[in-house]
């Protein structure tokens, strides 16, 4: 017995699909709601579950073909059926996304079998310091040298023979203690030249046996020079750091390199140590990396032609225009600092400001319904409920899942369908429906750092609100009727709207109800954390 699993209906006013990838071959065994195929529209991308459990007998329609809503896909049954012809182009069309693969694996032993003999070369030296009582016996090339007092004698008894080498600073140590050896520790800081002045001074370590029991003292020093010189390249990267604070940060293990200095200049101050030490710290900017993406050329997806598509029919259907006002948020910033530990401990997400901004303009909608409507030919068309759509930046573009209801959830409500639909659109786990019916959205372009910008109303709806970052500032206040500057916690709210149903003083009137409730603060009877 077979059954035919058929594209299914994928939200409003979508007609047809695309088959972009098909996840199952003829012949292979599928469990119930276990996905088939993946299948684009101009509103989502998506995938087909199966509604029975069976063998994949037939693949009916092929990768890149485009057909109705209601269009059988394929056929599931136990395995009996025919249909074996259809599915041979998609399978070998699997079968050859799989091929090249294989011969990846087998690449990589061989890419990392060459880099092994090139390791010691460059890091011989490094590898030095930290093997230096064993390094000697081991290691006779140039390395062993470098850090002992006679890098002369040394390197003329290497290349004898590897045991010698190791005694052979134990045997000439009076040689090797002249004061003649005391300018080669002067000169040796270049360590290439090493080898070099090794042979032409070879004749010059005769004479020094003369005068080699008084200085054996000396080669002590002519180790811990380079080693203590090591820690403080680190610190010459951050300028000039007076002895208290580069102590105050020996003390507390902090890497100056790692530390963006406030002081004049960039320079590091105490407080900036003990701010690194708590973790407050602000971490060394890292430089941009070049995207691989320069001086290519690639094919738009699926989901941005369509987004681009509607982008440009919205503004060339509706007169577009954006409202703009500034509110202090400071209110809102204490309570949220005062209850965010509590909140992510019961709901197990992070309190933003994003559900405060959401629920202020879910119940302004409610007041001003004109923001919330749709046009429908010649009438305006009013929502009996907010359903806010929440824009979300996913490496395949712009999307907007819906929050139904909103204007009768509280804060924790709003922040968890918040993170959730968040998540899911991210990881491609939506389903169809939870992409349409919005009636009006929020855009938070504060969470990539953006002052606020002027965002594209996309159709049918009227409206949408853009939150800007949230940052502190000075800002005029009134204190017992004397005007007064503070540091307020201030953000930019951006309303665009459709000119040809909302007016400017629409706009406007909605925007000061927003502002209000938000500076007013008065949200701790809708945290919900009950």
């Amino acid at each position: 017995m077979s059954e035919s699993v058929n594209l299914p209906a994928l939200g409003e006013s979508v007609t047809e699909g695309t088959v972009t990838r098909w996840l199952k071959k003829v012949g292979d065994r599928v469990e119930v709601d276990e996905p088939l195929v993946e299948v684009s529209t101009d509103k989502v991308d998506t995938e087909i579950p199966s509604p029975v459990a069976g063998v994949l007998e037939a693949i009916l329609v092929a990768e890149d073909e485009t057909v109705e809503v209601g269009t059988p896909l394929a056929t599931v049954g136990d395995g009996s059926g025919g249909g074996e012809a259809p599915a041979a182009p998609a399978a070998e069309a699997a079968d050859a996304g799989v091929a090249p693969a294989e011969p990846a694996a087998p690449a990589a032993p061989v890419s990392e079998a060459p880099a092994a003999p090139a390791v010691p070369a460059p890091e011989t030296v490094e590898a030095a310091p930290a093997e230096q009582p064993a390094a000697a016996q081991p290691a006779p090339a140039q390395p062993a040298p470098a850090p002992t007092a006679v890098p002369e004698t040394v390197t003329a008894t290497a290349p004898d023979a590897p045991g010698p080498a190791a005694q052979a600073p134990a045997a000439e140590p009076p040689a090797a203690q002249a004061p003649a050896a005391e300018p080669a520790v002067a000169t040796p800081p270049a360590p290439t030249p090493a080898p070099e002045a090794s042979a032409g001074e070879a004749p010059a370590a005769t004479p020094a046996p003369a005068a080699s029991t008084p200085p054996p003292a000396a080669a002590a020093p002519a180790v811990p020079v380079p080693a203590e010189s090591a820690p403080e390249a680190p610190a010459a990267n951050a300028g000039y750091v007076t002895p208290l604070v580069r102590k105050l940060a020996n003390d507390n293990g902090i890497d100056l390199s790692t530390i963006t200095g406030s002081g004049i200049g960039g320079r590091i101050r105490k407080q900036d140590v003990l701010s690194a030490a708590s973790g407050t710290a602000p971490v060394a900017r890292k430089p941009l990396e070049t995207s691989p993406l320069r001086g290519t050329t690639v094919p738009m997806s699926r989901l941005r032609k369509v987004v681009a598509e509607r982008a440009v029919i919205s503004m060339q259907t509706s007169a577009q225009l954006t409202t703009v006002v500034e509110v202090d948020v400071t209110a809102v910033a204490k309570l949220r600092d005062e209850v965010k530990g509590d909140f992510q401990k019961k709901t197990g997400n992070k309190l933003s400001f994003l559900p405060f901004f959401t629920l202020a303009a879910a119940e302004a909608l409610k007041a001003f319904p004109i923001i919330n409507a749709t046009i429908d030919g010649e009438n305006i068309v009013y929502p009996g409920q907010e359903n806010i759509s929440i824009a979300v930046d996913t490496e395949r573009g712009l999307l907007t899942p819906v929050i139904r209801n909103a204007s009768d959830l509280d804060i924790a409500q709003l922040g968890g369908e918040i993170a959730d639909l968040a998540a899911r659109t991210r990881d491609n786990r939506l389903k169809p429906d939870e992409l349409a019916g919005g009636t009006f959205t929020v855009t938070n372009t504060g969470s990539r750092g953006a002052l606020f910008d002027t965002p594209v109303v996309f159709l049918p709806q009227s409206a949408i609100l853009g939150t800007g970052i949230v940052a502190k500032k000075p800002v005029v206040v009134s204190d017992n009727g004397l005007d007064a500057i503070a540091i307020r916690s201030v953000v930019y709210l951006a309303l665009s709207y459709d000119h040809r149903i909302v007016d400017g003083a629409d706009a406007a009137r909605f925007l000061v109800a927003v502002k209000d409730r938000l500076e007013a603060g008065d949200f701790r009877s809708n945290l919900g954390l009950g």
